[in-house]
């Protein structure tokens, strides 16, 4: 929850505003007594400014003896047409100028009226004593100087007395000289006979300026009084943008405040020199008493207005210091919540922080990574440490919120502190467990080169005593590397890595020790071996005993008899003796060849075994390469703090340049990895394996699909600060495009490690397995490129997916011939032929025209323009056109479109050959099967027929298909045909059929037509009924797969092989080479039959590699028969 601070108003500060609002009251007051002298509503100069002008009535200024103002009603020609509203308020004006003081004494009206009659003069008394709202003293009256009216004056006063009676005396003046005996001469004005400078006009500039000024005063006393107010109300809060605000606001109407102030100034100031404007003139001049007011009025205001000022810059100063010390409180509080957050952040990866590690490279990378995270929060732990000084600071220089600041400070140190020691903490595990990785996997190491070196020691050699010893030396030297590199003690290991040690990597290190173990065994077994050999003496010689010299005469009529007779038992004993010693010899032979087999096995599980750890150990590496590619790149990606990095082109595109990776991932990590490791004991089974999981491969295909679009990304961005960064902190030396490339490798290396295994496994149990699993990742990777070509076609409007399975996919040079029936068409075929690239579908055949595109990668991926496409249903193929053993015809209902496609080489033409024959093969079979539905249909809707019926209907179907045979034209070229597109009749449509041409057409185009093929004797046999066939050497395509299962001599194959029949080695079995696998084994004959004597594609083929049809399954054939496909043969 967000930590709310209401600042509330020091002691100080409080004191400071009552003080200034005093000033501001005071001042206030002041303005208002200038301006507030009427009771009801007060009025201004400028209000009455042309009832002034008039000048019927003015206040000269004067005084009378006493002190009282003299007002003075000056002649005035229009005084009785004077509005009672205006002459009211010019006497209400003039009375409320002068002081309480003066006035309280009582006004001296002098009414001159020299000039009038006596009726204007008692009409003049009358409206003044009626309207006269001030205190009066005296009223002094000058009556007219005229001798009759000043007569008539003096009788009618007389007389009429009591008409004029008022508060105070009248006095009839008959001069100016009276006049000045009740009011001095320097206190009257010039027209009077006195003295004093008076000017009306000036005298109004004067009172108007006077009393802007004074509301000037009053204005800006409210101001200040309003503003402070609000300065001393204001809630100050709890961000730092809002208190800045309001920091920035009262700084502007302070400033505002203080121009306002310095403008009433100036205008008090000027209204000031104007009023002693005269004794700047004349310094003996005499301001009036008015005048004095009037200066000691101004005066007063800007006194009190200058006090004011004062006192509002106290108040401001310790008002905006609270203002400043909030936002340095506001500052320093957003700081801690941003630093906190990073180093709660910073600790929370710490402590999920991997200390263990799956090996010595995964821990050097957690420990680079460590590295950086302690780059990355040294600046973090600087910033915080900072501002905990910047906090004591703060408090030092008596900041206001003290009880706030110092906890702060305190958790701040306090975090920083947990932080450094649980980093080193996880440090020190790292290095512990990156020690123990190095152990082990230098005892790891270890074994797989003493397992090697076991598989790599020849048996043959091994047989002599210094085979036998030299075997010995090496097995001795490698023994004494042991105690460097190999685990001494378990328990010893268990003891010093406990901190490190989580139950998976004990499990591992005991698997290690326990392999370690294995083969110290494996190296006892063969040094006791070997020892055993180099033991063996050579026997000794078998000693003769030597002829003597010379033969003593005896009596024996025969000496060779007696030499004879003599010699027979030693030449017998030496007989027996050589008997026993070859009985022995053999014996021996036999054991050494018992034992060289157990070698062999024993050799054959060691480098199985070397595989498997091969294959595991690639796999933890790349499972280790995917992961530091989906930390370090694509989890950064969503780190807030590395989006300045990310450029706009890469915003929102981690699926592009990713794709499915994480899946990927995922499902090695989870499960594939942990099911080959439990193949470590029996490797032969990792065929199983795979051939189990081979549905979760798919996901391959779907992120190679992917590739191009990450591969155009990449280029685009791969300057990208970004990626930089991330490469530095994951200290790869390679850049992130090499690591994206790591899927496509991956899955093209299990078929090269499935196919090691498969050498060493061909007797084991799971060897069938491996075949199936290696056979099953070719048909990925070929899925794979093919959807890659396959997604680059353009112009296709319908869905590919409705042309079924995409069978094969390539580039072939193409010449085109279209002909109607049997019509002759010139000018028929492109002597330049196209080039095309052709995708077989199950149900189609697409043309497309391929284009490299210019640019790199992505961009120079070729496109296929779609051109045309053939329904399979409508397609036949000649296998063979003369010439060229490159080339093969497809041709489109009964040939009215030829195509003449030339493969790059003939080994392709033969493959896509086999293809294009076992989709129209299935056709067919698919049409036999409807066929034979409808007639038992049939059958079921009739009655039986009789035993004659039924002999004479075979009778008549043997006449039709003989009818049938001879519709076929014996010159035409070799081909097949799926006509249920081109037949009327449907009965006549099921099944294949011969569509011939004319030799006109053929003859026209001897460059690319079809030649005359010799017939082969399989299908002599089966068209006329003869004998078994023979098997003779040649080239062959295999049409079933073989089941023999034998040792490493006996040569597998499958359906659709290429096989050459080299020599017959003994009765019943035959040396063959399978061209397709460039394999060589025995097969028997009686299975060569069932593989190779129903192939119709045999003839074909070996035409195809020979070129003059001299090769075949039998020596017999006629050339003038012909290669000729019917119904029948496909039957039989």
């Amino acid at each position: 929850m967000e930590e709310r601070n209401h600042i509330k108003i020091s002691v100080a500060e409080m004191k400071s505003y009552y003080f200034y609002s005093e000033w501001c009251s005071w001042l206030l007051s002041g303005a208002e007594d200038e301006i507030m002298y009427q009771d009801i509503a007060p009025l201004f100069a400028a209000d009455i400014k042309d009832e002034l002008k008039k000048q019927f009535a003015y206040l000269s200024g004067g005084r009378g003896h006493d002190g009282g103002p003299v007002i003075t009603f000056p002649h005035y020609p229009g005084f009785s047409e004077i509005p009672a509203k205006e002459f009211q308020n010019v006497l209400s004006y003039l009375t409320s100028l002068p002081s309480l003081q003066d006035t309280g004494i009582g006004f001296i009206l002098v009414i001159d009226r020299r000039q009038d009659k006596w009726v204007s003069v008692k009409a003049s008394i009358l409206k003044i004593a009626a309207s006269f709202p001030g205190n009066l003293q005296l009223v002094l009256v000058l009556r007219p100087t005229g001798l009759m009216q000043r007569t008539l004056a003096e009788i009618s006063f007389k007389f009429n007395k009591d008409e004029f009676k008022m508060k105070v005396p009248i006095i009839m003046l008959s001069s100016v000289a009276e006049l000045q005996s009740y009011i001095d001469k320097p206190q009257l004005t010039e027209d009077l006979g006195g003295a004093l400078d008076y000017n009306h006009n000036d005298w109004i500039a004067q009172r108007i300026a006077i009393e802007r000024f004074a509301l000037m005063v009053k204005h800006t006393a409210q101001l200040l009084q309003a503003f402070g107010t609000t300065l001393a109300e204001t809630e100050l809060p709890n961000d730092v943008q809002s208190t800045f605000s309001i920091l920035s606001e009262h700084t502007e109407k302070k400033g505002k405040m203080k121009e306002d102030i310095t403008l009433v100034l100036e205008e008090g100031n000027s209204i000031l020199e104007n009023i002693r404007k005269p004794l700047t003139k004349n310094p003996e001049y005499i301001l009036s008493q008015d005048q004095l007011d009037n200066e000691t009025t101004v005066q007063r205001l800007l006194d009190q207005l200058k006090e004011t000022e004062a006192a509002f810059d106290e108040f401001w100063a310790k008002h905006q210091q609270k203002l400043e010390q909030c936002l340095q409180l506001r500052n320093f509080e957003q700081i801690f919540r941003e630093v906190k957050a990073i180093l709660d952040l910073e600790s929370e990866r710490l402590s999920a922080f991997a200390v263990v590690g799956n090996s010595f490279t995964h821990v050097q990378h957690l420990l680079n990574d460590l590295a950086i995270l302690e780059e990355k929060s040294n600046e973090t732990i600087n910033k915080a440490r900072a501002l905990s000084l910047e906090g004591n600071q703060l408090i030092e220089n008596k900041h206001y919120a003290v009880d706030s600041i110092l906890p702060k400070c305190n958790e701040l140190q306090q975090l920083c502190d947990t932080f450094i020691s649980e980093l080193c903490k996880k440090r020190n595990l790292l290095q512990q467990s990156l020690e123990l990785h190095r152990r082990l996997e230098k005892s790891m190491k270890w074994c797989d080169d003493g397992i090697y070196l076991l598989a790599s020691q020849p048996v043959d050699k091994c047989q002599t005593q210094d085979g036998a010893e030299l075997a010995l030396q090496e097995i001795e030297k490698f023994l004494d590397t042991g105690s460097e590199n190999k685990i001494q003690e378990i328990n010893e290991v268990y003891k010093e890595f406990e901190n490190v040690l989580d139950p998976e990597l004990k499990e591992h290190v005991q698997k290690i020790f326990q392999k370690q173990e294995d083969m110290e065994e494996m190296f006892q077994k063969r040094k006791a071996s070997l020892k055993r050999l180099a033991a063996k003496q050579a026997r000794p010689v078998q000693p003769v005993a030597p002829r003597p010299e010379a033969v003593p005469k005896s009596p024996c009529p025969s000496p060779g008899l007696r030499r004879s007779s003599e010699s027979a038992p030693e030449s017998h004993m030496m007989k027996r003796e050589s008997l026993k010693r070859a009985k022995s010899e053999r014996s021996d032979s036999q054991q050494s060849k018992s034992g060289s087999v157990m070698e062999d096995e024993e050799n054959l599980a060691i480098l199985r075994k070397h595989v498997m750890n091969e294959v595991i150990e690639t796999e933890r590496a790349y499972v280790e390469e995917l992961f530091c590619v989906l930390e370090g790149y694509a989890t950064e990606m969503d780190n807030p703090l590395m989006t300045h990095l990310i450029s706009p082109a890469l915003q929102n595109k981690k699926d592009v340049l990713f794709g499915n990776m994480e899946e990927i991932y995922h499902f090695h990590n989870r499960i594939f990895l942990r099911e080959l490791e439990n193949c470590i004991d029996q490797p032969e089974l990792v065929g199983k394996c795979f051939l189990e999981r081979m549905g979760d491969f798919q996901i391959y295909e779907k992120y190679c699909q992917n590739k191009p679009r990450s591969e155009s990304l990449w280029r685009q961005c791969s300057d990208c600060a970004f990626f930089q960064e991330c490469q530095k902190k994951l200290d790869h030396k390679l850049s992130l495009d090499s690591y994206l490339l790591k899927p496509v490798q991956r899955i093209t290396k299990y078929q090269l490690l499935l196919k090691e295994m498969l050498k060493y496994s061909k007797n084991c149990e799971g060897a069938k397995d491996l075949q199936e699993a290696v056979a099953s990742i070719l048909g990925i990777l070929k899925a794979v490129n093919d959807s890659m070509h396959l997604i680059a076609i353009t112009g296709y409007d319908g869905n590919l997916n409705d042309l079924g399975k995409l069978l094969m996919q390539g580039s072939f040079s193409v010449w085109t011939d279209h002909k109607k029936g049997h019509a002759k068409v010139k000018d028929l075929a492109r002597f330049k032929p196209m080039q095309r690239h052709l995708f077989l579908h199950e149900k189609a055949v697409l043309f497309c025209k391929k284009r490299e595109e210019n640019g790199e990668g992505y961009e120079k991926a070729p496109s296929y323009s779609y051109k045309q496409s053939l329904n399979m249903t409508a397609v036949g193929i000649t296998e063979n056109v003369k010439g060229d053993v490159k080339k093969f015809e497809i041709w489109y209902n009964a040939r009215e479109e030829v195509y003449i496609i030339q493969a790059p080489t003939p080994e392709i033409k033969t493959i896509w050959v086999n293809e294009i024959r076992k989709v129209l093969t299935s056709q067919l079979e698919a049409c036999k099967e409807a066929s034979q539905h409808r007639t038992l249909e049939q059958t079921a809707s009739f009655p039986l027929p009789t035993s004659s019926n039924m002999s004479s209907s075979k009778n008549q179907a043997k006449n039709v298909k003989k009818l049938e045979e001879r519709k076929i034209d014996p010159t035409s070229p070799e081909g097949y045909t799926n006509t249920t597109s081109g037949m009327k009749n449907p009965d006549k449509s099921k099944g294949w059929t011969k569509t011939s041409y004319s030799l006109d057409a053929s003859e026209d185009n001897e460059e690319w037509s079809s030649p005359e093929e010799p017939l082969n004797s399989s299908d002599a046999e089966e068209e006329g009924g003869a004998g078994p066939m023979k098997l003779v050497p040649g080239k062959y395509t295999v049409v079933a797969d073989s089941d023999e299962k034998g040792g490493p001599e006996v040569l597998a194959v499958k359906s659709g092989d290429l096989v050459e029949l080299l020599h017959e080695e003994e009765e019943g079995l035959w040396f063959v080479k399978n061209l397709t696998t460039i394999k060589e084994g025995l097969i028997l004959a009686s299975n060569l039959l069932t593989l190779i004597g129903n192939s119709k594609s045999a003839q074909s083929l070996s035409s195809s590699e020979s070129g003059t049809g001299s090769t075949f399954l039998s020596s017999s054939s006629s050339c003038s028969e012909h290669y000729n496909t019917t119904l029948s043969d496909m039957k039989g």
